[in-house]
């Protein structure tokens, strides 16, 4: 696989939907590759003071994306972070844009099973409202994912230790570890 040209900062930015193990696999690339990690939702929520949920809440989804936006924007200034996004970043077109401008993305792509495999506590996810809906919001954001992708990575039946594997061998391949 041939490297990927090099553009703005050098950071990778992991997205896929709900459960996809992308904090996961960010935190455990930190520790194998000794890169900061960070979570866009952990900053959204240092940022406003509330969790993600109390935002949705109290102020709405069209005010978390713009708290989403700001905090990628924010990003500009670091270097080589290993990057976890929140699964709907790709709903603001200007996310996308920001991700290709800071770095690379890499999608995590699994389907619904996966997902709902790993969502343990669907009170602190304020996209989780049923099955029927989550399987619906990925339908949706699955085109999203693929428009952000520079690579992907599929992820259905895996282990997080099989995807942390998979995913720094196709980094290590593109050089951008």
């Amino acid at each position: 696989m041939p490297s990927l040209e090099k553009r703005g900062c050098d950071h990778i930015f992991f997205v896929g939907f709900l459960g996809a193990g992308k904090s996961t696999l960010a935190r455990n690339l930190g520790h194998m590759f000794n890169r900061r990690y960070v979570d866009t939702d952990r900053l959204v929520e240092r940022r406003a003071g509330k969790t993600v949920t109390q935002i949705f809440e109290s102020d709405g989804e069209a005010a978390f994306r713009i708290l989403e936006t700001k905090v990628l924007k924010s990003l500009s200034t670091g270097r080589s972070l290993l990057v976890s996004c929140g699964g709907g970043i790709v709903e603001t077109p200007r996310n996308i844009e920001l991700i290709h401008e800071l770095g690379y993305c890499v999608y995590l792509d699994g389907d619904i099973d996966d997902s709902l495999r790993q969502i343990r506590r669907s009170d602190t996810r304020p996209d989780f409202r049923s099955e029927s809906h989550a399987a619906d919001l990925l339908r949706h954001r699955r085109p999203l994912y693929q428009q952000a992708a520079d690579l992907t990575l599929d992820i259905r039946g895996k282990s997080f230790s099989e995807v942390g594997f998979e995913c720094a061998e196709l980094l290590l391949e593109s050089g951008l570890l």
